[in-house]
């Protein structure tokens, strides 16, 4: 019998790769095509926003994103429920700002038919970091991603 979660996951790491990369390129109909219309994609700060919302901010340049690495820890798969855990370190200008982001996340994709779908993100910032706007620091809780 196949292993379904291990080609599942394999997806799913494919899939985290290409929204990242698609941030990278501002490419946001690539971003929103990867992900679920009732997408909540959480920020630093504890803000929060939907699909439309998110994408018109980056494409209002309030997010431009330079670099992002986002190493996985581990993916949990339970139905058609899939869990990413790992990391988010990046570098972007928010509201002009340059900033570094060292943030643990989690990211949930959904099975929707035969595809699946980015449902929610939440980073969450490394405890012992600066404060944003403090140059050639990293950004707290207080930061806008």
């Amino acid at each position: 019998m196949p292993d379904h979660h291990s080609s599942d996951e394999q997806e799913i790491l494919s899939l985290e790769d290409h929204r990242y990369e698609a941030v990278l390129r501002s490419d946001f109909d690539a971003f929103a095509e990867l992900c679920h219309q009732d997408l909540v994609y959480a920020h630093s700060n504890g803000e929060r926003d939907d699909l439309s919302g998110y994408i018109d901010k980056c494409r209002q340049g309030v997010y431009v994103y330079h670099r992002i690495d986002h190493p996985v820890e581990q993916v949990k798969i339970v139905g058609d429920v899939a869990l990413v855990m790992g990391e988010m370190h990046a570098d972007l200008t928010i509201r002009g700002t340059p900033t570094a982001l060292d943030n643990t996340a989690l990211a949930v994709w959904i099975r929707v038919g035969s595809s699946w779908k980015l449902l929610a993100y939440q980073p969450t910032p490394k405890p012992g970091q600066a404060a944003l706007g403090q140059e050639g620091t990293t950004a707290s809780a207080r930061s806008t991603v």
